[in-house]
C-alpha cells in the first residue's frame, strides 16, 4: 500500500495496565460517561480541567486535576502529570486547540497512545474516532482510494445510509450555553484560562443563549427562504458555510474569515455561471450570529453585479436544498460528503479528508460554475464504506440516546492495540455491528 499507517505503533497493554488522561471533550457529560466505562473495563482514568465548564461535567473530585497555571507552563505540567500518574493514553476532542496541540506533540515524543474525537466525517449519526490526529492531521490524508479498496476487498459489508438531519442539535446548543455559563460565572480559580476562540466567554454565552431562544423564528425564516428557492425554478448552486472559529476552517484552509471565502465564491459565480443560474449560501446549523453573514452576502452580491441571484439560508437540513442543486462549493466542511453521496460536483478550497482527486474538483472557480466536473461516484462509495468500517462510530456526543449508542462501540476501539485504519488494513479489525437509523 502507498500509505504510512502504522499497524502497531505501541506495545500491547491490557485494560488494567492502561492509564487514560482525558483533556477537553465535547460540551456535556460524554467524557464523564466514557471515563466511567473505561474504569469498568479495568483502566485508570484521570481528567484535566482547564476551566469551570470542564469541572462542571466531571463528577469526581478525586480524579479531577484542575490546571490553573499559565498556557506557557502547560507543556511541562502535562509531562509532569504523565510521569506522576503513569499515563499510557491521552483522550481529547479537537486536536488543533492550543492545549491539545501542545499535549499531542509531547505525547508523541513520550510514545503515548493518542485518542482523538471529532464530529463525524459522515454526519449526523456518526462521530469520528481516530488515533494521533483528525481532519488535516488524520491518517486518512496519506491513504489513497486504492489503498481503501484493497483493505475492503476481503470483508463483507452492507451500505448504510446516513439520515439527512443532525438529530441532537438542541442538546448541542443547550450544553454549549451551559458550559459557557459555568466559565462565565464560576471560573475564579482558573484565572489564566484562555479559550481557543477569540471572543470573550460572556459574549459566547450570550450568542448560544440567543441562538437557543431564536430557534423557532429561524426555523420559520429558513422554511420560507428554502421554499422560495425551490419554487423559483432556477438552477442553483450551493455554497456550504462553516463556523469561522472552527479549527477545520482556521487551521486547514487558506482563509482567516468567512467573508473572504464568500467573496471568492460570488466573484467566481459572477464570472462563470450562466446568467439564469442562482447561488445559495447555506449557513452552518450552529451559526450563532457573531458575524452578520446575511449582510456580507448581500454586500458582495451587489459588488459583483449578481444581486437578486444570490441567496442566504440559515442552518437546518441540507437535504431540502441539495436534492435540487446543480453543484456545491465549500472550504472543507464535512457536509461536502452529503454532496458527494448524491453524485453532485463538489469544489473544495481547504485541506479535507474527503478531498480525493477521484471525486473532488480542482477546476478554477469560474470554470466550475460554468461546467462542473462530475465525481467518480464508485470511488466515493468505496471511500465512504472504508470510513464506515473504521473511524465512523454510530452515535452522538450530546443526546442521551446518541451517547449510549456511541459507548457500545467506541470503548472497545480505544482498548484495542490498533487504531481503526490500521486494524482494517492489517486484517485485525473486529466486525462492526449493523447500524440502525434512529427514528
Amino acid at each position: 500500500m502507498s500509505n504510512d499507517v502504522n499497524s502497531d505503533p505501541v506495545s500491547p497493554l491490557s485494560a488494567e495496565a492502561r492509564v487514560f488522561l482525558m483533556l477537553q471533550g465535547p460540551h456535556g457529560p460524554f467524557f464523564w460517561q466514557l471515563g466511567k466505562m473505561l474504569r469498568s473495563a479495568g483502566a485508570t482514568v484521570w481528567r484535566v480541567g482547564f476551566n469551570a465548564g470542564d469541572r462542571a461535567f466531571w463528577f469526581s473530585t478525586k480524579t479531577f486535576l484542575p490546571y490553573t497555571g499559565t498556557p506557557e507552563a502547560w507543556p511541562d505540567s502535562f509531562e509532569r502529570i504523565v510521569e506522576e500518574k503513569g499515563v499510557t493514553d491521552i483522550v481529547l476532542y479537537g486536536d488543533p486547540r492550543p492545549v491539545h496541540a501542545l499535549a499531542v506533540a509531547r505525547a508523541k515524543q513520550l510514545g503515548l497512545r493518542i485518542h482523538v474525537f471529532e464530529e463525524g466525517y459522515i454526519r449526523p449519526f456518526w462521530i469520528s474516532y481516530e488515533r494521533d490526529g483528525a481532519n488535516g492531521h488524520s491518517e486518512l490524508m496519506s491513504l489513497t482510494v486504492e489503498d481503501m479498496r484493497m483493505a475492503l476487498a476481503n470483508i463483507d459489508h452492507d451500505n448504510v445510509e446516513a439520515p439527512d438531519h443532525w438529530g441532537d442539535m438542541r442538546h448541542h446548543i443547550f450544553y454549549g450555553a451551559l458550559y459557557h455559563w459555568f466559565v462565565m460565572f464560576r471560573n475564579g480559580v482558573f484565572k489564566h484560562f484562555r479559550g481557543h476562540r477569540e471572543l470573550p466567554v460572556t459574549y459566547e454565552f450570550m450568542l448560544y443563549f440567543k441562538r437557543l431562544m431564536m430557534m423557532p423564528v429561524h426555523r420559520l425564516s429558513r422554511r420560507i427562504h428554502t421554499a422560495r428557492i425551490r419554487r423559483s425554478g432556477h438552477p442553483f448552486h450551493i455554497a456550504l458555510l462553516q463556523l469561522e472559529h472552527d479549527a477545520s476552517f482556521q487551521v486547514h484552509s487558506p482563509y482567516s474569515t468567512m467573508p473572504e471565502f464568500i467573496s471568492d465564491v460570488i466573484e467566481g459565480f459572477a464570472k462563470g455561471a450562466p446568467r439564469h443560474h442562482h447561488l445559495v449560501f447555506k449557513a452552518h446549523p450552529l451559526e450563532n450570529g457573531r458575524r452578520n453573514l446575511t449582510a456580507e452576502v448581500k454586500r458582495l452580491a451587489e459588488k459583483f453585479g449578481v444581486k437578486g441571484r444570490v441567496h442566504f439560508v440559515r442552518g437546518g437540513k441540507l437535504a431540502s436544498l441539495l436534492n435540487y442543486a446543480r453543484s456545491a462549493v465549500t472550504v472543507n466542511s464535512t457536509a461536502g460528503q452529503q454532496v458527494l453521496a448524491r453524485g453532485l460536483p463538489l469544489r473544495t478550497f481547504g485541506t479535507a479528508v474527503f478531498a480525493k482527486p477521484e471525486f473532488v474538483s480542482h477546476q478554477p472557480l469560474a470554470e466550475f460554475f460554468a461546467a462542473p466536473e462530475r465525481p467518480d461516484t464508485r470511488a466515493y462509495k468505496d471511500y465512504r464504506q472504508f470510513l464506515l468500517e473504521t473511524s465512523q462510530v454510530p452515535g452522538g456526543f450530546y443526546s442521551a440516546r446518541g451517547r449510549r449508542q456511541l459507548l457500545r462501540h467506541v470503548v472497545d476501539m480505544m482498548l484495542a492495540d490498533h487504531g481503526p485504519y490500521a486494524a482494517l488494513i492489517s486484517g485485525k479489525a473486529p466486525p462492526r455491528q449493523p447500524v440502525r437509523t434512529p427514528r
